[in-house]
C-alpha cells in the first residue's frame, strides 16, 4: 500500500496503481476484494507436476527495474532452481516475498510440465487451442465481411438508376 491508500501491483514492465475511477464499476477493480488471479484471467492448469521441496534451491536476491529504493534495497526477488532438470525461474512481480515465492513455484511447475511432456504438456495444448480459436475467429470475421460486401453489392444492383444519371446521359 502506498501512503495514499492505493495498492501497488508489480508487473513485468513496471508498477501500476489501481484505484477507483468515476464511471468504473467496483466489481472490475483489482482493489475491490476480488482475488487478483481471477481479475487477471489466470489460466487453470490441473495436471501439472508436483514440486518436491528437497529438489528446489531457493535464493532471495535484490530486484531491479522501476520502483526506486523500494525495489533496489530489498531482497524480495526469488530465484528458484529445480536441481534435477536445471530449470531456473526468477520472479519479482510483487514487493511481497511470499507472493513471489508462490508465483515462482507456479511458473516452475509450468516450465517443468513443458520440459517433461513437451508437445503433450498442458501448457502447449492450451497454446495450440488458443491458436485454433484465433484462426476460427478470424475465419468467421472474414465470412461476415464477405457477406456484408455481397449484401451491399446486391443492394446497389437492385437500385434503379438515379435522376442525376439520366440527365447526364
Amino acid at each position: 500500500m502506498t501512503s495514499r491508500g492505493l495498492p501497488l501491483f508489480r508487473c513485468v514492465w513496471g508498477i501500476a496503481r489501481s484505484g477507483h475511477h468515476p464511471g468504473q464499476s467496483r466489481l472490475n477493480n483489482v482493489s475491490s476484494g476480488w482475488p487478483q488471479s481471477q481479475v487477471a484471467g489466470k489460466k487453470k492448469y490441473f495436471n501439472l507436476p508436483n514440486l518436491k521441496e528437497e529438489e528446489l534451491e531457493e535464493q532471495f536476491v535484490r530486484g531491479s527495474g522501476p520502483g526506486g529504493q523500494a525495489t533496489n534495497k530489498t531482497s524480495n526477488c526469488v530465484v528458484l532452481k529445480h536441481i534435477p532438470t536445471g530449470i531456473v525461474v526468477k520472479c519479482h512481480q510483487t514487493r511481497s516475498v511470499e507472493q513471489n515465492r508462490k508465483r515462482a513455484r507456479e511458473i516452475l511447475r509450468l516450465r517443468l510440465d513443458v520440459f517433461l511432456h513437451g508437445e503433450e504438456s498442458e501448457v502447449e495444448q492450451n497454446k495450440k487451442e488458443a491458436v485454433v480459436r484465433k484462426q476460427e475467429k478470424r475465419r468467421h470475421a472474414n465470412e461476415n465481411l464477405e457477406r456484408k460486401r455481397l449484401f451491399k453489392q446486391s443492394l446497389l444492383e437492385e437500385l434503379p438508376p438515379s435522376k442525376d444519371n439520366k440527365n447526364q446521359g
